[in-house]
């Protein structure tokens, strides 16, 4: 079977066409299914993590699939370096490729992962950018093909800032024919450009993009419920005006009421329950926070396998 992913970089969820999606997607069900078969095809091989932010998930998931195929990852702090000021993002792409079969970069600005994949040699993985996070939506589209069986047709409501989670998903649920709804306050929704470019591409999948700021009533129907934490990393300061501006668009019981009663109800973690989520939310059947925080380092061994090639 060719791999069409085989050398490339992604550094968003526009990298990937349908096909190569459900291919990403195919491999992490078979990764997960059957460990054992992949735990040496990184053999003598090494991944480069960039973080410019910290990170607990991306960190141990990206660190723990490398080491369980065999491979050995080296995580570089913002302390290791600093991108921009002792180095330049060209010179640190062209040396780490240099010692490295993969990089993975965690970063503030979306135009330093765009610039280490356009200067490496190996491939690039956008581990999150303050864009797009094409690695958590991979492995939240695991996680719903897991417990629904299926991603065209079904119903992904958003609730919350309309931030880089909120554009990937829009990107990702575009592209496998999903009918996305985005619950944002005004001045606070997506990314124009994100916004069309994703109906763009829903319009030639079946799909749908839909942005909204009817909180609660466009959760209705809905086959999975998503939110995010009001304050990203990096948004601190805005902390306290973001709760004035977000409160109403909390998922609760009420709202989990107003969806279909096998929704999927996700959450990138970490979750600030009381503000964008309650606690009793994530502890229903219908929840799947851990299985989808699993599915990162499933999904994330998918992916380097297939850019890696091997």
């Amino acid at each position: 079977m060719s791999n069409p992913l085989k050398g490339r970089s992604l550094a968003s969820m526009k990298d990937l066409s349908p096909d190569e999606l459900k291919l990403v997607l195919d491999t992490a069900a078979a990764v997960k299914k059957s460990p054992q078969e992949y735990r040496s095809k990184f053999a003598n091989k090494t991944l480069g993590m960039v973080f410019q932010k910290p990170s607990l998930r991306t960190r141990v998931s990206f660190e723990a699939g490398m080491t369980q195929m065999g491979g050995h990852a080296i995580y570089l702090s913002p302390t290791d370096f600093k991108i921009g000021e002792r180095e330049t993002t060209e010179d640190i792409a062209i040396v780490l490729s240099r010692f490295a079969d993969i990089i993975m970069a965690r970063t503030f600005g979306h135009d330093i992962v765009l610039e280490l994949a356009k200067h490496s040699r190996v491939p690039v993985i956008n581990g999150l950018s303050d864009f797009e996070h094409p690695c958590q939506i991979l492995a939240d589209m695991q996680t719903i093909v897991e417990r629904r069986g299926k991603l065209a047709g079904l119903k992904w409501t958003y609730c919350g800032d309309g931030n880089n989670v909120a554009h990937s998903i829009m990107l990702g649920g575009a592209l496998a024919g999903m009918h996305v709804n985005i619950i944002a306050p005004k001045g606070y929704q997506p990314d124009p450009q994100v916004t069309a470019d994703s109906q763009a591409i829903a319009r030639k999948t079946g799909g749908s993009v839909t942005i909204t700021d009817d909180m609660p009533g466009a959760a209705k129907g809905s086959d999975v419920l998503y939110t995010d934490v009001w304050a990203s990393m990096g948004q601190e300061a805005e902390a306290a005006a973001r709760k004035k501006v977000f409160a109403g668009y909390t998922i609760d019981m009420k709202v989990l009421g107003m969806a279909n009663p096998d929704c999927v109800l996700l959450h990138c973690l970490p979750a600030h329950y009381g503000d964008e989520i309650m606690y009793d939310v994530t502890r229903t059947k219908n929840s799947a926070i851990f299985d989808e925080a699993e599915n990162r380092m499933h999904a994330q061994k998918a992916l380097m396998l297939l850019l890696a090639g091997v």
